[in-house]
């Protein structure tokens, strides 16, 4: 039966700092190539026919170490549709210091609800109808086909494709937060119903 495995990036050198990331495109930090390292570790007993990621670095970096982990070579496709959430005005900006000026409440709200997009930027509602579009069209006719499919994205991205999957609500996904490094999986049975989610941890 079919697996879809989700997998956000390692530890980006903005979230080490702190900053607004969106889809600037910036480097892993060390501790992010450690987490890729282990994710591959975690997901080496799985079969992975192909594999997902967005156009940015910090996610293709992730994919390239898991793939060298498990020592496989799978037909790789990247789509900007993958991309982080813009966080438009905010980005590159340290979080702190948008609360400062914002408001702790506004932040919150920017990052977290569903409908509300940060100057010039997107919504998480903005990102989900981008990746759910791309997941329809791309990713689940090769799942129904029995394959076996590992995407590599960003905590937004997957926060709204985890919304589609899990039919989360737009109240519910304000509380969830996707761990870097950590694969989450979704496997399907015959007839593509979703059977278990659930996150790889060792």
């Amino acid at each position: 039966m079919p697996l879809l495995i989700l997998l956000r990036h390692g530890q980006s050198t903005w979230n080490l700092e702190n900053k607004f990331t969106g889809n600037v495109d910036v480097e892993l930090t060390w501790q992010g190539t450690q987490e890729a390292i282990r994710a591959g570790d975690l997901l080496k007993p799985y079969s992975i026919n192909m594999a997902y990621t967005s156009v940015l670095k910090r996610a293709i970096q992730t994919l390239e170490i898991v793939l060298h982990e498990i020592d496989k070579t799978i037909p790789i496709t990247q789509s900007p549709a993958l991309n982080e959430r813009n966080y438009g005005d905010l980005q590159g900006m340290d979080k702190r210091q948008m609360e400062r000026r914002y408001g702790v409440a506004q932040v919150f709200l920017w990052r977290r609800s569903f409908d509300s997009a940060p100057p010039h930027g997107e919504s998480l509602k903005d990102t989900f109808e981008r990746v759910t579009t791309y997941y329809r069209n791309e990713i689940e006719p090769e799942l129904r086909k029995n394959n076996s499919i590992l995407v590599v994205a960003h905590g937004n991205s997957l926060r709204a494709l985890m919304m589609y999957l899990e039919n989360i609500s737009p109240q519910e996904i304000s509380e969830i937060n996707i761990p870097t490094g950590v694969p989450r999986v979704y496997e399907y049975d015959a007839v593509f119903r979703l059977v278990e989610a659930r996150y790889i941890k060792g």
